[in-house]
């Protein structure tokens, strides 16, 4: 099975999880979620069935990423850009329904490097032809994710790579395409910084005024 099939399958199981839920929920939210549920289904059958020969599919690109200094021992931020192609929008990190796939990251750091909290913007509330009574969030245009890294005061200092995939789902107006991963590759320089200052054995802990 292709990797498009198998991201369309998944796709199709995720949409068709409102539909096992629906008579739990209020009568027009539980319509709404199933007109959407439904519509998803469809549009990524007609995907795989429609899609020209040699048509790219919308995509997110990475920018290439500034290299930035972080001192070992302290934190340091890390800001990937990303672009995503005219015409579309992806769902944020925190969709506005829970069967939307969010846009997420995920890191491997080198040893002894700690990858922290991955800092996502808010998205932007839009409507759309296919749920005009809906506000989702999504991300549009630039997307700037934010990445805490803290080297360990052990790490000895030099360039380190890190490596990852940023999970996502592209919609249009009228469509919305299996979900992707797109490879994350980006370095850091670890320096050594200045070292601790040795307090006066016969000096006072307490601080002077």
């Amino acid at each position: 099975m292709s990797l498009f099939k198998q991201d369309l399958n998944r796709a199709v199981t995720i949409s068709s999880y409102p539909c096992r839920r629906a008579m739990r929920l209020s009568p027009k939210l539980a319509a709404n979620l199933l007109a959407l549920s439904c519509w998803l289904v469809l549009t990524c059958l007609a995907v795989a069935q429609d899609l020209p020969p040699g048509k790219r599919l919308p995509s997110v690109t990475m920018s290439p990423p500034r290299t930035i200094t972080v001192t070992r021992g302290k934190p340091g931020t890390v800001d990937l850009h990303f672009r995503i192609d005219g015409g579309f929008h992806i769902n944020s990190n925190t969709p506005t329904t829970e069967f939307l796939i969010p846009t997420t990251l995920k890191l491997t750091a080198p040893t002894d490097i700690v990858v922290g909290k991955v800092i996502y913007p808010p998205g932007e509330q839009m409507s759309f032809p296919f749920a005009p009574d809906e506000k989702l969030s999504v991300y549009t245009g630039v997307l700037v994710l934010g990445v805490l890294v803290r080297p360990l005061v052990t790490v000895v200092p030099g360039k380190y790579a890190f490596h990852g995939q940023l999970k996502y789902q592209a919609c249009d107006k009228a469509a919305c395409y299996p979900p992707r991963q797109l490879p994350v590759d980006f370095l850091i320089n670890v320096a050594k910084g200045s070292a601790a200052r040795k307090r006066n054995p016969g000096q006072s802990p307490h601080v002077h005024r």
